[in-house]
């Protein structure tokens, strides 16, 4: 019986090393009219600021996915539209929903290396770790893996989506039958939170109903291996403010006498943190716990330490964790800017009025993002604080010695976490191990956040992660790419799900 199962296992293996043989050849064969796709797609701006961008980005949606046979329609919502496409297969049982999204971050074009950063740039690295914009003809040649697009939404997530078409192309030039339907929908606005989606949930939820739901956002593991991300994280913000005199003071007037605000606002941020990083306000870390299989998941991801201090500049991480994995399973709590007066050719001999930070808290499913906004609001009253939620007034002001005003964003985005064993873990597995003859990565949340949970509860269905693109793709910055190679791997790895039928599925993720 034993040698049976071997036998039983290595012909299977044999069976996908030739099924992913098979698929390299395919994919290698659209990258060509992939990468020419994309240039087009992303030569159209996406700042959701500009409701008049965003149609003409779903005037292309919808001809690029008509052209594959999809039946498509545009959601309207309060906000900004959703793009919605169906394609059905004769025979599947299962529907699948895959969800991307199109609009970009505003850009700053003077931190672009190029002049335009909706003009999408072919650059290959030279000798000094730079990269250098090529002639467009050369990707008429041999095209080398390592060179990258550049343009705003070419990873994040323009590249995603015409992967998808292009494999389309691959199944229906080779004949390769879907083994489920397809449901896509594109959102308009997921860099400005989302909003409109809890209103498309209630208004489509017929339409948008699946069985299962794969979110292709955000990046791959540093190695560029096939990766499945089985959570994410969520997020809220809050901006902290703390006052000094009611206007700007002159520093020699007034130095020694006047509080000045970023001292006391830098002291009670230092307060929140240990010197290594790890968040000392009382109950913050409360909830999180890890089982056997969950330290088992972690440990398996190959994580290379110093290839990730290299890529990112560090010389030491902090210590909430014990590894990189480990981190990311905490909610965070994060200064990502800080504000007062002036700087620079600016500076000007003052006691400023006052000083802000703007904070992000990502959150994990065990921490609620009301409670921990209120752990941060008792240790700064601890610290002696008066915390309002409005600017003081002046009868406020002369009453209290220490203010501070706190302002938490109106609705956070909740994170999910989908079991590892669940069906759709197990199915999406099975498609890569086929796809590409070697099991993926897996990694139990992603740091990131997806604002997708809304669609998880909504339409209650299960939901993976299957990152397509570069980890260093310089996602929300300027000079924002795409690894070419990434594009071909992309459509080799959605053929690989498109074809691979969920109940043959069952029992796979425990091997």
């Amino acid at each position: 019986m034993k040698y049976l199962l071997t036998l039983l296992l290595f012909a299977a293996s044999l069976v996908s090393q030739a099924q992913s043989k098979d698929l390299s050849k395919i994919s290698q064969g659209k990258t060509r009219p992939a990468l020419n796709e994309l240039k087009d797609f992303i030569a159209l701006p996406n700042d959701a600021n500009y409701l008049e961008d965003i149609d003409k980005n779903i005037v292309w949606l919808e001809a690029a996915f008509k052209k594959r046979s999809f039946q498509t329609q545009v959601l309207e919502t309060i906000n900004t539209p959703l793009f919605f496409a169906e394609r059905k297969y004769p025979g599947a049982k299962s529907t699948i929903l895959f969800y991307m999204h199109f609009d970009g971050q505003s850009v700053d074009p003077g931190k672009w290396s190029q002049k335009n950063p909706y003009e999408a740039t072919l650059r290959e690295r030279n000798e000094t770790g730079t990269w250098d914009a090529m002639d467009w003809k050369k990707a008429e040649g041999d095209i080398d893996p390592d060179w990258r697009i550049f343009g705003r939404s070419a990873s994040d997530d323009k590249g995603p989506i015409v992967m998808l078409l292009s494999a389309i192309d691959a199944m229906d030039e080779n004949q390769l039958k879907g083994a489920v339907n397809i449901k896509v929908v594109l959102d308009g606005e997921e860099e400005k939170g989302s909003r409109q989606l809890a209103m498309a949930v209630e208004k489509y939820n017929d339409l948008l109903s699946a069985d299962h739901m794969v979110i292709n956002d955000g990046p791959m593991h540093l190695s560029g291996e096939p990766t499945v991300i089985f959570g994410c994280r969520g997020n809220v913000t809050i901006n902290l403010t703390a006052y000094g005199p009611r206007s700007h003071q002159h520093s020699g007037h007034y130095g020694n006498y006047a509080p000045n605000p970023v001292f006391r606002l830098s002291q009670l941020l230092a307060s929140m943190k240990d010197d290594e990083g790890r968040v000392i306000i009382p109950g913050y870390y409360d909830g999180i716990e890890f089982d056997a299989e969950a330290k088992a998941v972690m440990a398996a991801v190959p994580d290379n330490t110093r290839l990730i201090h290299r890529t990112i500049g560090i010389a030491a991480p902090e210590k909430v964790g014990n590894n990189y994995q480990e981190s990311l399973q905490y909610p965070s709590l994060n200064v990502r800017g800080i504000s007062a007066a002036w700087v620079g050719k600016n500076a000007r001999t003052i006691v400023p009025a006052k000083a802000t930070a703007a904070i992000d808290i990502r959150l994990v499913p065990e921490s609620d993002p009301d409670r921990l906004i209120g752990l941060v609001k008792l240790h700064i009253e601890s610290k002696g604080y008066v915390v309002l939620d409005h600017a003081p007034t002046e009868e406020e002001r002369l009453k209290y010695p220490k203010i501070v005003q706190l302002e938490a964003s109106r609705k956070a985005t909740l994170p999910f976490r989908t079991d590892v064993n669940s069906l759709t873990g197990q199915w999406v597995q099975k498609a890569l191990l086929n796809g590409w003859g070697k099991d993926p990565i897996k990694i139990r949340i992603m740091g990131g956040t997806v604002p997708t949970t809304t669609f998880i509860n909504g339409l209650d269905i299960p939901a993976i992660i299957v990152p397509l693109v570069n980890a260093d793709n310089n996602q929300h910055s300027p000079d924002e790419n795409l690894r070419i190679g990434n594009i071909t791997n992309g459509v080799r790895t959605f053929i690989s799900i498109l074809t691979q039928d969920v109940e043959e599925s069952l029992g796979s993720g425990k091997r």
